[in-house]
């Protein structure tokens, strides 16, 4: 299996972008096109455990439209092979400034394109203290 295939890590890296610029906007319809509609979908967030897609996207729709800025800090885009990837990232939010925000996706191929199948979203306490 080759990892880090240029044109899949770019394609994935896109899709990415594309989630990340839907979340801080606020954009549910892209929001909800970019995960995997299955009952096998699952997102760990802050304070809620979702499985499946119709939780995802009931979340998803019932999302207050504040306090949705963020910096990533570092994104890490890895593949394996043409069809799986996962994405992780570090953010800081403003409102949460002691804090460090921490995604993880699991990407999958489909025929529809690029979907998230797992996410996880958690904030901890900056290591560095600051």
């Amino acid at each position: 299996m080759e990892i880090n295939i240029p044109e899949i890590q770019a394609e994935v890296t896109a899709m990415f972008h594309e989630y990340e610029t839907a979340l801080v906007s606020n954009d549910v319809e892209t929001l909800d096109r970019l995960f995997f509609n299955a009952p096998t979908t699952i997102r760990y967030g802050g304070g809620e455990n979702l499985y499946g897609y119709g939780e995802i996207a009931a979340f998803r729709s019932g999302r207050p439209n504040v306090d949705l800025a963020r910096t990533l800090e570092r994104v890490e885009i890895t593949t394996y092979g043409r069809d799986f990837a996962t994405a992780s990232t570090h953010y800081i939010k403003p409102s949460a400034p002691t804090k460090v925000g921490r995604q993880m996706q699991t990407w999958v191929r489909t025929p529809e394109g690029w979907k998230v199948v797992a996410a996880h979203v958690s904030m901890i306490e900056r290591p560095d203290g600051s």
